[in-house]
């Protein structure tokens, strides 16, 4: 006792792996005990041994052997299995209308019997299942089995109560049987949880070792991967409870096309998601002109490109429009040229402006000296002589240099006495001398 209480312990004071892992191996074992019931021959076996009915093939292995059988042999094979399944209704029910008081034959076991009727009324299952897949109609042979199956028993009494139990409990379709398949149901299911927790771990650390992978598309990766392990998961787990999961597979693939054309907007927005995530136009944090929308990326998901703008709206995009769209990525590179221009007066000095403006651009420190600064008169225009500047700063630092030079500029030539104009015209008047 000492010692399983120091296990504990050492359990507990384990990291959090331990725990789940101690769960499984616990799990797995009474599986394994709840599954004693069938031997390693593929036989079906009752606790007192195996079940003396040699022409009974295991489950598996009778539906193995159906597989290939067409409906009319199908038809044939359901008539055996029924007629095997009448023979052994007359025994159990033979047995059940003697009295008490009145000796039962030798060797006749009524426990035994039932467990060996759930085992036909399984195969015939098995055959009947076949039979409706391939185009035949057993809703005959279903009514029958339903009949038999539903034996009475008396259960006013406790002991009988308990009998009636015990008798499902340990017979082979009964209840240590789906026992075993919801514990295996939830042990594969678990075990699917953990190993796509795992593996979307150890992809997510892959990733982050490749070199210019994005942001969205690690993202993506990860929750492809932890979605499709849980999913595989759960279809493996309904195989665990018996449930045939082809008859829905068939189901999605023969209505994949109605589907597909009802959801031609989705389908292409999810085709743009994949395209975007391959060739990574932008990622998160960039600031973009995407699909109509300027603002911050602020997150993507298959579907659709969530993009916060600068007055903190949630735009959310459809990727379809943005692949069919020109996108615009602001912070793309790590500088950024900052166009200005200002205007003069056509009677001010160009040379005294061009020296207010070169010495604006050499004081301002977040303004970068490689590539050098474009300072030129540039236009003749309609009401001003206009100024192109051009300096090149961080992409960070673009909207202070742009607001910075703008209000220095103001401030210098309001100083030196250069004048601004606005759009003006000259309008001529001529007196008619008549």
């Amino acid at each position: 006792m000492p010692l399983a209480i120091r296990h504990f312990r050492c359990l507990a004071r384990g990291n959090l792996f331990r725990l789940p892992f101690f769960f499984i191996v616990l799990v797995a074992a009474m599986s394994v005990a709840c599954h004693s019931v069938q031997g390693d021959d593929g036989n079906e076996r009752s606790p007192n041994g195996p079940i003396s009915d040699n022409a009974v093939e295991s489950h598996d292995v009778l539906k193995a052997r159906v597989r290939p059988l067409t409906a009319d042999e199908l038809s044939k094979l359901a008539v055996l299995w029924r007629d095997r399944l009448k023979m052994k209704v007359e025994e159990v029910s033979a047995l059940q209308a003697l009295s008490p008081q009145e000796a039962r034959p030798a060797g006749s076991d009524l426990k035994k019997l039932l467990q060996q009727q759930a085992v036909l009324v399984d195969r015939l299952r098995v055959v009947l299942a076949e039979w409706e897949r391939k185009g035949g109609d057993p809703k005959e042979y279903r009514l029958y089995v339903s009949a038999v199956s539903d034996v009475g028993v008396d259960v006013s009494t406790v002991s009988a109560a308990m009998t009636v139990v015990q008798e499902w409990l340990f017979s082979p379709q009964g209840g240590l049987h789906w026992i075993g398949n919801i514990l295996r149901f939830l042990l594969i299911l678990f075990v699917s949880w953990m190993l796509a927790k795992f593996l979307s771990r150890i992809t997510e650390r892959a990733i982050c070792r490749v070199k210019g992978i994005s942001s969205l598309l690690r993202t993506f990766l990860v929750n492809v991967i932890r979605q499709a392990t849980i999913l595989l998961g759960v279809a493996v787990s309904l195989s665990a409870l018996e449930i045939d999961t082809s008859p829905l597979l068939a189901l999605i693939g023969g209505s994949a096309f109605v589907v597909g054309m009802a959801l031609q907007g989705t389908l292409s927005n999810f085709a743009q998601g994949l395209v975007i995530l391959a060739y990574r136009p932008f990622d998160v944090g960039d600031v973009v002109d995407a699909g109509g929308v300027h603002g911050i990326v602020d997150s993507m998901n298959i579907l659709s490109t969530t993009i916060r703008t600068f007055d903190n709206k949630k735009m959310i995009v459809p990727n379809g429009k943005i692949g069919s769209d020109t996108i615009t990525n602001a912070t793309a590179s790590s500088t950024r040229r900052v166009d200005l221009t200002f205007g003069i007066g056509y009677e001010d000095d160009v040379d005294k402006a061009q020296s207010i403006l070169e010495k604006i651009i050499e004081s301002h420190p977040l303004i970068l000296k490689t590539p050098v600064p474009v300072i030129r008169l540039n236009e003749l225009a309609d009401s001003s002589v206009n100024y192109v500047v051009r300096p090149w700063a961080k992409t960070s630092d673009y909207w202070t240099v742009y607001w910075d030079i703008t209000a220095a500029v103001k401030r210098e030539f309001d100083r030196s006495g250069v004048s601004i104009p606005f759009p003006q015209q000259d309008v001529h008047l001529y007196q008619d001398s008549k």
